[in-house]
């Protein structure tokens, strides 16, 4: 019962959201309020899920402790994908994501965690070699 409220509840925030023109698509669309599901995003739309709504949508839904490491999470996909990067920084996410997956790791069962978990270890890499990541991503070419 507590479950179909909590999905019910996060639906209806992303049932309600509103944003700029070319910010995200319209998520309303893809919320399926009946069933408790999100259905249809771009990768776009994942991210901007990811970075900004994931810690809104849960935090009255989850523990605290959990909260706090998704929040982190989404933190740092929020610092990995900036216009501008110091080294310094690139240096904090590479040390930070580590004690991040640290902390799911105690959270989740071992059955939650396949390579795809692992990946965002190698993102800070990729943004020291690479640059910032809008100049290599695919959201333009995806609309």
């Amino acid at each position: 019962m507590y479950l179909v409220r909590s999905k019910e509840k996060c639906c209806a925030i992303g049932y309600d959201l509103k944003f700029p023109d070319g910010y995200a698509s319209n998520l309303s669309r893809c919320v399926d309020r009946t069933n408790g599901w999100l259905h249809g995003l771009k990768s776009h739309d994942c991210h901007v899920f990811m970075e900004r709504l994931l810690s809104i949508s849960t935090r009255e839904l989850l523990l605290s402790n959990v909260w706090k490491v998704l929040t982190e999470l989404s933190q740092f996909f929020r610092d990995l994908y900036v216009k501008r990067v110091h080294i310094n920084d690139v240096v904090r996410l590479e040390n930070s994501i580590a004690e991040i997956l640290c902390k799911l790791e105690r959270i989740f069962s071992p059955s939650f965690f396949n390579v795809i978990e692992h990946l965002p270890v190698h993102l800070p890499y990729e943004l020291r070699v690479g640059g910032p990541q809008q100049y290599r991503w695919m959201y333009s070419s995806e609309r």
